[in-house]
Protein backbone atom coordinates (compact mmCIF):
# COMPACT_ATOMS: atom_id res chain seq x y z
CA UNK A 1 0.00 0.00 0.00
CA UNK A 2 1.39 3.30 -1.43
CA UNK A 3 1.63 6.23 1.20
CA UNK A 4 -0.90 7.88 -1.45
CA UNK A 5 -3.47 5.60 -0.26
CA UNK A 6 -2.94 5.00 3.38
CA UNK A 7 -4.37 8.58 4.11
CA UNK A 8 -8.01 9.92 3.43
CA UNK A 9 -7.59 13.41 5.49
CA UNK A 10 -3.50 14.32 6.12
CA UNK A 11 -2.06 14.63 9.71
CA UNK A 12 1.15 15.65 10.51
CA UNK A 13 3.15 13.30 12.81
CA UNK A 14 6.38 14.61 14.78
CA UNK A 15 9.24 13.96 12.04
CA UNK A 16 12.69 12.88 13.84
CA UNK A 17 15.32 15.07 13.96
CA UNK A 18 13.07 17.82 11.52
CA UNK A 19 13.61 20.72 13.08
CA UNK A 20 16.26 20.48 15.52
CA UNK A 21 19.38 21.79 13.21
CA UNK A 22 19.83 25.47 15.01
CA UNK A 23 23.12 25.76 14.34
CA UNK A 24 23.04 27.53 10.84
CA UNK A 25 23.96 31.50 11.55
CA UNK A 26 20.29 32.27 10.77
CA UNK A 27 20.47 35.11 13.93
CA UNK A 28 21.24 37.96 11.87
CA UNK A 29 18.71 37.66 9.61
CA UNK A 30 15.24 37.27 12.35
CA UNK A 31 16.99 40.00 13.80
CA UNK A 32 17.24 42.21 10.49
CA UNK A 33 13.66 41.73 10.02
CA UNK A 34 12.28 42.00 13.03
CA UNK A 35 14.34 45.70 13.58
CA UNK A 36 12.69 46.23 9.87
CA UNK A 37 9.31 45.95 11.00
CA UNK A 38 9.75 47.84 14.27
CA UNK A 39 11.58 50.52 12.66
CA UNK A 40 8.49 50.86 9.82
CA UNK A 41 6.12 50.68 12.68
CA UNK A 42 8.01 53.73 14.56
CA UNK A 43 7.69 55.21 11.81
CA UNK A 44 4.08 55.04 10.45
CA UNK A 45 3.05 55.92 13.97
CA UNK A 46 4.94 59.08 14.26
CA UNK A 47 3.73 60.06 10.69
CA UNK A 48 0.73 57.64 9.35
CA UNK A 49 -2.10 58.34 12.01
CA UNK A 50 -4.39 60.51 11.27
CA UNK A 51 -5.29 63.36 12.06
CA UNK A 52 -2.09 65.43 11.68
CA UNK A 53 -0.63 66.33 15.12
CA UNK A 54 0.09 70.23 13.80
CA UNK A 55 -3.56 70.90 14.38
CA UNK A 56 -3.07 70.92 18.07
CA UNK A 57 -7.24 72.69 19.25
CA UNK A 58 -8.58 71.38 21.96
CA UNK A 59 -11.87 68.74 20.78
CA UNK A 60 -13.44 65.54 21.06
CA UNK A 61 -13.86 62.23 18.51
CA UNK A 62 -14.27 59.32 17.77
CA UNK A 63 -15.62 56.32 15.28
CA UNK A 64 -18.55 55.18 15.87
CA UNK A 65 -19.19 51.49 14.98
CA UNK A 66 -21.83 48.53 15.81
CA UNK A 67 -21.03 45.26 17.29
CA UNK A 68 -19.76 43.68 14.08
CA UNK A 69 -17.48 46.90 12.94
CA UNK A 70 -19.61 48.29 10.24
CA UNK A 71 -19.40 51.98 10.58
CA UNK A 72 -22.29 54.02 12.20
CA UNK A 73 -23.28 57.45 9.92
CA UNK A 74 -25.90 60.16 10.72
CA UNK A 75 -25.67 59.66 14.55
CA UNK A 76 -26.42 62.85 16.93
CA UNK A 77 -23.24 63.65 19.19
CA UNK A 78 -23.66 66.49 21.61
CA UNK A 79 -20.91 67.90 23.27
CA UNK A 80 -21.73 70.24 26.66
CA UNK A 81 -19.78 72.06 29.12
CA UNK A 82 -20.57 75.32 30.65
CA UNK A 83 -22.15 78.02 28.06
CA UNK A 84 -20.50 75.98 25.55
CA UNK A 85 -22.81 73.71 23.41
CA UNK A 86 -21.91 72.00 20.41
CA UNK A 87 -22.89 68.98 18.13
CA UNK A 88 -21.94 66.70 14.82
CA UNK A 89 -23.39 63.96 12.70
CA UNK A 90 -21.18 61.00 11.83
CA UNK A 91 -19.83 60.77 8.66
CA UNK A 92 -19.97 57.11 6.11
CA UNK A 93 -17.19 56.03 7.92
CA UNK A 94 -18.68 57.00 11.55
CA UNK A 95 -16.22 59.30 12.31
CA UNK A 96 -17.28 62.40 13.92
CA UNK A 97 -15.19 65.75 15.89
CA UNK A 98 -16.25 68.65 17.99
CA UNK A 99 -14.22 71.37 18.58
CA UNK A 100 -14.35 72.72 22.01
CA UNK A 101 -13.39 76.21 23.09
CA UNK A 102 -11.31 75.54 25.92
CA UNK A 103 -9.68 72.66 27.84
CA UNK A 104 -11.77 71.83 31.04
CA UNK A 105 -14.88 69.08 31.91
CA UNK A 106 -17.61 68.69 28.98
CA UNK A 107 -20.05 66.33 28.76
CA UNK A 108 -20.65 63.86 25.19
CA UNK A 109 -24.05 62.67 24.44
CA UNK A 110 -25.27 60.05 21.93
CA UNK A 111 -28.72 60.52 20.99
CA UNK A 112 -29.72 57.25 20.45
CA UNK A 113 -32.72 57.96 18.71
CA UNK A 114 -30.70 58.56 15.45
CA UNK A 115 -28.92 55.16 15.56
CA UNK A 116 -30.04 52.94 12.59
CA UNK A 117 -32.46 50.16 13.35
CA UNK A 118 -31.20 47.35 15.25
CA UNK A 119 -28.45 48.60 16.83
CA UNK A 120 -28.20 49.93 20.30
CA UNK A 121 -25.97 50.66 22.69
CA UNK A 122 -24.42 47.59 25.05
CA UNK A 123 -25.50 49.85 28.06
CA UNK A 124 -27.60 51.85 27.99
CA UNK A 125 -26.55 54.04 30.52
CA UNK A 126 -23.21 54.91 28.65
CA UNK A 127 -24.85 57.01 26.21
CA UNK A 128 -23.91 59.93 27.91
CA UNK A 129 -19.75 60.62 29.91
CA UNK A 130 -18.05 62.92 31.25
CA UNK A 131 -14.44 63.73 30.72
CA UNK A 132 -11.80 65.75 31.10
CA UNK A 133 -10.18 67.11 27.99
CA UNK A 134 -7.01 68.76 27.21
CA UNK A 135 -5.36 71.08 24.61
CA UNK A 136 -2.96 68.55 21.99
CA UNK A 137 -4.72 66.04 20.15
CA UNK A 138 -8.41 65.46 19.85
CA UNK A 139 -10.01 63.52 23.32
CA UNK A 140 -11.53 59.71 22.09
CA UNK A 141 -14.42 58.23 22.92
CA UNK A 142 -16.04 55.25 22.19
CA UNK A 143 -19.70 54.46 22.85
CA UNK A 144 -19.99 50.49 22.59
CA UNK A 145 -22.49 49.41 20.71
CA UNK A 146 -24.28 45.89 19.63
CA UNK A 147 -27.15 44.23 18.42
CA UNK A 148 -30.52 45.50 19.31
CA UNK A 149 -32.78 42.90 20.65
CA UNK A 150 -35.65 42.34 18.39
CA UNK A 151 -38.86 43.49 19.11
CA UNK A 152 -41.00 40.12 18.31
CA UNK A 153 -38.28 37.57 18.47
CA UNK A 154 -37.42 37.98 22.08
CA UNK A 155 -34.54 36.07 23.33
CA UNK A 156 -35.73 33.28 20.74
CA UNK A 157 -35.16 35.90 18.19
CA UNK A 158 -31.95 37.12 19.15
CA UNK A 159 -30.24 33.63 19.48
CA UNK A 160 -31.50 32.88 15.64
CA UNK A 161 -29.98 36.35 14.65
CA UNK A 162 -26.66 35.68 16.73
CA UNK A 163 -26.28 31.84 15.40
CA UNK A 164 -26.52 33.58 11.52
CA UNK A 165 -24.00 35.70 12.55
CA UNK A 166 -21.72 33.60 14.04
CA UNK A 167 -21.71 31.07 11.14
CA UNK A 168 -21.00 33.85 8.98
CA UNK A 169 -18.17 34.87 11.34
CA UNK A 170 -17.13 31.70 11.04
CA UNK A 171 -17.01 31.01 6.96
CA UNK A 172 -14.66 33.92 7.38
CA UNK A 173 -12.42 32.70 9.88
CA UNK A 174 -12.63 28.72 8.16
CA UNK A 175 -11.07 30.85 4.87
CA UNK A 176 -7.96 31.63 6.77
CA UNK A 177 -7.95 28.37 8.73
CA UNK A 178 -8.18 26.22 5.96
CA UNK A 179 -4.85 27.57 4.45
CA UNK A 180 -2.62 27.95 7.57
CA UNK A 181 -3.53 24.32 8.35
CA UNK A 182 -2.75 22.97 4.68
CA UNK A 183 0.56 25.03 4.48
CA UNK A 184 1.53 23.81 8.18
CA UNK A 185 0.79 19.92 6.67
CA UNK A 186 2.82 20.15 3.95
CA UNK A 187 5.76 22.36 5.39
CA UNK A 188 5.50 22.20 9.37
CA UNK A 189 5.77 26.27 9.25
CA UNK A 190 3.65 27.93 11.92
CA UNK A 191 3.03 31.00 9.59
CA UNK A 192 2.51 33.84 12.36
CA UNK A 193 2.16 36.07 9.15
CA UNK A 194 -0.83 34.37 7.48
CA UNK A 195 -2.82 37.03 8.77
CA UNK A 196 -1.51 39.77 6.81
CA UNK A 197 -2.76 37.63 3.81
CA UNK A 198 -5.96 38.21 5.22
CA UNK A 199 -5.51 41.94 5.31
CA UNK A 200 -3.64 42.52 1.82
CA UNK A 201 -6.76 40.39 0.29
CA UNK A 202 -9.11 43.23 1.71
CA UNK A 203 -6.59 46.34 0.74
CA UNK A 204 -6.47 45.18 -2.47
CA UNK A 205 -9.76 44.43 -3.24
CA UNK A 206 -10.04 48.27 -1.56
CA UNK A 207 -7.28 49.43 -4.44
CA UNK A 208 -9.37 48.18 -7.17
CA UNK A 209 -12.45 48.95 -6.27
CA UNK A 210 -11.95 52.24 -4.85
CA UNK A 211 -9.48 53.36 -6.69
CA UNK A 212 -9.10 52.11 -9.95
CA UNK A 213 -13.28 51.78 -10.09
CA UNK A 214 -13.37 48.07 -10.65
CA UNK A 215 -16.86 46.57 -9.31
CA UNK A 216 -16.22 44.75 -6.11
CA UNK A 217 -17.22 41.37 -7.45
CA UNK A 218 -14.67 41.48 -10.57
CA UNK A 219 -12.40 43.01 -8.05
CA UNK A 220 -12.54 40.28 -5.63
CA UNK A 221 -12.24 37.75 -8.33
CA UNK A 222 -9.02 39.80 -9.64
CA UNK A 223 -8.21 39.97 -5.81
CA UNK A 224 -8.14 36.30 -5.02
CA UNK A 225 -5.74 36.03 -8.02
CA UNK A 226 -3.25 38.86 -7.33
CA UNK A 227 -2.73 37.44 -3.96
CA UNK A 228 -2.80 33.68 -4.40
CA UNK A 229 0.32 34.34 -6.84
CA UNK A 230 2.11 37.48 -4.97
CA UNK A 231 1.03 36.54 -1.74
CA UNK A 232 1.56 32.33 -2.46
CA UNK A 233 3.69 31.34 -4.68
CA UNK A 234 6.22 34.62 -4.70
CA UNK A 235 6.33 34.63 -1.31
CA UNK A 236 7.56 30.88 -1.03
CA UNK A 237 9.69 30.99 -3.96
CA UNK A 238 12.03 33.82 -2.86
CA UNK A 239 11.74 33.51 0.89
CA UNK A 240 10.33 29.83 2.80
CA UNK A 241 12.13 27.75 -0.21
CA UNK A 242 15.27 29.26 0.69
CA UNK A 243 15.27 28.95 4.11
CA UNK A 244 14.04 25.35 3.74
CA UNK A 245 16.64 24.08 1.67
CA UNK A 246 19.49 25.89 3.81
CA UNK A 247 17.76 23.84 6.46
CA UNK A 248 16.20 26.57 8.51
CA UNK A 249 14.60 25.23 12.20
CA UNK A 250 11.08 25.34 12.45
CA UNK A 251 11.79 27.43 15.37
CA UNK A 252 13.33 29.66 13.40
CA UNK A 253 11.09 30.34 10.43
CA UNK A 254 8.64 30.67 12.97
CA UNK A 255 10.40 33.61 14.44
CA UNK A 256 10.90 34.94 11.10
CA UNK A 257 7.73 34.60 10.17
CA UNK A 258 6.64 36.85 13.57
CA UNK A 259 8.95 39.57 12.22
CA UNK A 260 7.50 39.24 8.70
CA UNK A 261 3.82 40.05 10.31
CA UNK A 262 5.24 42.61 11.71
CA UNK A 263 6.79 44.25 8.60
CA UNK A 264 3.75 43.97 6.38
CA UNK A 265 1.68 45.50 9.22
CA UNK A 266 3.09 48.43 9.61
CA UNK A 267 3.67 48.61 6.01
CA UNK A 268 -0.21 48.04 5.40
CA UNK A 269 -0.39 50.94 7.58
CA UNK A 270 2.34 53.62 6.08
CA UNK A 271 0.40 53.22 2.64
CA UNK A 272 -2.80 53.09 3.59
CA UNK A 273 -3.41 54.81 6.79
CA UNK A 274 -5.21 54.34 10.09
CA UNK A 275 -8.77 55.04 8.92
CA UNK A 276 -11.42 52.00 8.48
CA UNK A 277 -12.99 52.37 5.13
CA UNK A 278 -15.87 51.11 3.07
CA UNK A 279 -15.50 49.21 -0.59
CA UNK A 280 -17.53 51.49 -3.01
CA UNK A 281 -20.48 48.84 -3.34
CA UNK A 282 -22.94 47.67 -0.67
CA UNK A 283 -21.35 49.96 2.31
CA UNK A 284 -24.92 50.79 3.44
CA UNK A 285 -26.81 47.65 2.26
CA UNK A 286 -29.95 47.09 4.17
CA UNK A 287 -30.57 43.37 5.24
CA UNK A 288 -33.22 41.19 4.18
CA UNK A 289 -35.88 39.80 6.87
CA UNK A 290 -36.40 36.39 7.55
CA UNK A 291 -38.31 36.11 10.59
CA UNK A 292 -36.18 37.34 13.58
CA UNK A 293 -33.33 36.98 11.69
CA UNK A 294 -31.90 39.89 9.69
CA UNK A 295 -29.31 39.43 6.69
CA UNK A 296 -27.80 41.61 4.37
CA UNK A 297 -27.71 40.27 0.32
CA UNK A 298 -23.79 40.54 0.32
CA UNK A 299 -23.42 38.47 3.44
CA UNK A 300 -25.71 35.78 1.66
CA UNK A 301 -23.98 35.99 -1.52
CA UNK A 302 -20.12 35.81 0.29
CA UNK A 303 -21.22 33.39 2.32
CA UNK A 304 -22.23 31.23 -0.43
CA UNK A 305 -19.12 31.93 -2.69
CA UNK A 306 -16.90 31.08 0.77
CA UNK A 307 -18.66 27.84 0.73
CA UNK A 308 -17.93 27.25 -3.05
CA UNK A 309 -14.47 27.88 -2.41
CA UNK A 310 -14.05 25.63 1.06
CA UNK A 311 -15.82 22.72 -1.08
CA UNK A 312 -13.38 23.06 -3.75
CA UNK A 313 -10.25 23.33 -1.03
CA UNK A 314 -11.44 20.25 0.27
CA UNK A 315 -12.53 18.41 -3.19
CA UNK A 316 -8.81 19.29 -4.33
CA UNK A 317 -7.49 17.50 -1.16
CA UNK A 318 -9.20 14.63 -1.52
CA UNK A 319 -9.36 13.56 -4.97
CA UNK A 320 -7.04 15.48 -7.15
CA UNK A 321 -3.57 13.57 -7.67
CA UNK A 322 -2.03 16.81 -6.04
CA UNK A 323 -4.15 17.26 -2.99
CA UNK A 324 -3.11 13.25 -2.41
CA UNK A 325 0.28 14.56 -3.16
CA UNK A 326 -0.07 17.54 -0.38
CA UNK A 327 -1.40 14.56 1.67
CA UNK A 328 1.94 12.19 0.84
CA UNK A 329 4.25 15.22 1.59
CA UNK A 330 2.50 15.73 5.12
CA UNK A 331 3.21 12.06 6.11
CA UNK A 332 6.53 11.55 5.19
CA UNK A 333 8.42 14.12 2.51
CA UNK A 334 11.36 11.64 1.83
CA UNK A 335 9.47 8.74 0.94
CA UNK A 336 6.84 11.36 -1.06
CA UNK A 337 10.12 12.53 -3.27
CA UNK A 338 11.44 9.32 -3.53
CA UNK A 339 7.96 7.78 -4.74
CA UNK A 340 8.35 10.52 -7.72
CA UNK A 341 6.21 13.56 -6.18
CA UNK A 342 7.46 16.83 -6.84
CA UNK A 343 8.05 18.01 -3.47
CA UNK A 344 8.81 22.14 -4.27
CA UNK A 345 5.82 21.79 -6.74
CA UNK A 346 2.90 20.69 -4.47
CA UNK A 347 4.13 23.36 -1.53
CA UNK A 348 3.92 25.87 -4.44
CA UNK A 349 0.56 24.66 -5.09
CA UNK A 350 -0.47 24.91 -1.80
CA UNK A 351 0.54 28.43 -0.63
CA UNK A 352 -1.50 29.48 -3.74
CA UNK A 353 -4.16 28.10 -2.17
CA UNK A 354 -3.92 28.94 1.44
CA UNK A 355 -3.13 32.38 0.45
CA UNK A 356 -6.08 32.60 -2.18
CA UNK A 357 -8.49 31.55 0.43
CA UNK A 358 -6.97 34.07 3.17
CA UNK A 359 -7.59 36.63 0.37
CA UNK A 360 -11.16 36.04 0.18
CA UNK A 361 -11.63 36.09 3.63
CA UNK A 362 -10.12 39.01 3.85
CA UNK A 363 -12.99 40.72 1.60
CA UNK A 364 -15.51 39.24 3.37
CA UNK A 365 -14.13 40.94 6.28
CA UNK A 366 -14.09 44.27 4.39
CA UNK A 367 -17.45 44.14 3.63
CA UNK A 368 -18.75 43.54 6.69
CA UNK A 369 -16.68 45.41 9.32
CA UNK A 370 -14.68 47.64 6.58
CA UNK A 371 -11.16 47.55 5.59
CA UNK A 372 -8.20 48.05 8.07
CA UNK A 373 -4.96 47.99 8.04
CA UNK A 374 -5.12 45.81 11.06
CA UNK A 375 -8.32 43.41 10.00
CA UNK A 376 -5.41 40.50 9.40
CA UNK A 377 -3.78 41.11 12.73
CA UNK A 378 -7.56 41.19 14.55
CA UNK A 379 -8.79 37.28 13.66
CA UNK A 380 -5.37 35.57 13.54
CA UNK A 381 -5.37 34.32 17.04
CA UNK A 382 -8.61 33.79 16.30
CA UNK A 383 -7.75 31.42 13.16
CA UNK A 384 -4.61 29.97 15.24
CA UNK A 385 -7.49 29.12 17.85
CA UNK A 386 -9.86 27.61 15.49
CA UNK A 387 -6.57 25.38 13.68
CA UNK A 388 -6.20 24.15 17.27
CA UNK A 389 -9.52 23.45 18.31
CA UNK A 390 -10.26 21.38 15.07
CA UNK A 391 -7.19 19.86 15.30
CA UNK A 392 -3.75 20.62 14.03
CA UNK A 393 -2.68 19.83 10.90
CA UNK A 394 -6.34 18.09 9.87
CA UNK A 395 -8.18 19.94 6.90
CA UNK A 396 -12.10 19.45 8.32
CA UNK A 397 -10.79 19.84 12.10
CA UNK A 398 -9.48 23.53 10.66
CA UNK A 399 -13.28 24.52 9.55
CA UNK A 400 -14.84 22.87 12.24
CA UNK A 401 -12.94 24.56 14.58
CA UNK A 402 -13.51 28.13 12.49
CA UNK A 403 -17.61 27.57 12.93
CA UNK A 404 -17.57 26.33 16.69
CA UNK A 405 -15.00 29.60 17.21
CA UNK A 406 -17.53 32.01 15.45
CA UNK A 407 -20.87 30.39 17.12
CA UNK A 408 -19.08 30.79 20.44
CA UNK A 409 -17.90 34.88 19.98
CA UNK A 410 -21.71 35.92 18.95
CA UNK A 411 -23.59 33.96 21.62
CA UNK A 412 -21.16 34.94 24.60
CA UNK A 413 -22.82 38.50 23.40
CA UNK A 414 -25.61 37.30 25.67
CA UNK A 415 -23.93 37.57 28.70
CA UNK A 416 -21.19 39.45 27.83
CA UNK A 417 -19.81 43.02 27.14
CA UNK A 418 -19.79 43.13 23.01
CA UNK A 419 -15.99 44.41 23.15
CA UNK A 420 -15.13 41.04 25.29
CA UNK A 421 -16.65 38.35 22.60
CA UNK A 422 -12.91 37.81 21.64
CA UNK A 423 -11.81 36.75 24.85
CA UNK A 424 -13.97 34.02 25.67
CA UNK A 425 -13.22 32.13 22.27
CA UNK A 426 -9.38 31.86 23.86
CA UNK A 427 -11.46 30.93 26.77
CA UNK A 428 -13.19 28.10 25.14
CA UNK A 429 -9.51 27.04 23.35
CA UNK A 430 -8.21 26.65 26.71
CA UNK A 431 -11.02 24.70 28.18
CA UNK A 432 -11.16 22.34 25.01
CA UNK A 433 -7.48 21.31 25.09
CA UNK A 434 -7.30 20.66 28.62
CA UNK A 435 -10.15 17.63 28.06
CA UNK A 436 -9.33 16.78 24.44
CA UNK A 437 -5.64 18.12 24.25
CA UNK A 438 -5.24 16.91 20.33
CA UNK A 439 -8.31 19.33 19.28
CA UNK A 440 -11.83 18.21 17.95
CA UNK A 441 -10.93 16.47 14.93
CA UNK A 442 -7.33 15.36 15.82
CA UNK A 443 -5.99 11.94 16.48
CA UNK A 444 -3.46 11.38 19.79
CA UNK A 445 -0.28 9.89 18.64
CA UNK A 446 2.08 8.14 21.36
CA UNK A 447 5.45 10.50 21.36
CA UNK A 448 8.47 7.69 22.16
Amino acid sequence: MTTLERHSAWHRPARAGHGRDQRRPFTGLVIAVLALGFSVGSMAAATGQEPAPAERTVAVTGVLVDGDGTPVPDALITVTGGDFTGSATTDPEGVWLVELPTAGTFEVALDITTLPEGVSLTDPERATTSLLVFAGKPTKVIFPLGEAATGGGGLAGTVMQLTVDGLLFGLIISLGALGLSLIYGTTGLTNFAHGELIALGALTAYFLNAILGIHIALAALLTVIIVALVGGLVQDRILWRPLRRRGTGLIAMLVISIGLGIFLRYLYLFLFGGRTRQYAQYAGQPGLEFGPVSITPKALVAGAFAILLLAAAIYWLLRTRAGKASRAIADNPSLASASGINVEGVINVVWMIGAGLAAFGGIMLGLTQGVSWVSGFQVLLLTFAAVTLGGLGTAFGAIVGSLVVGLFIQLSTLVVPTELKYVGALLLLIVVLLVRPQGILGRTERVG
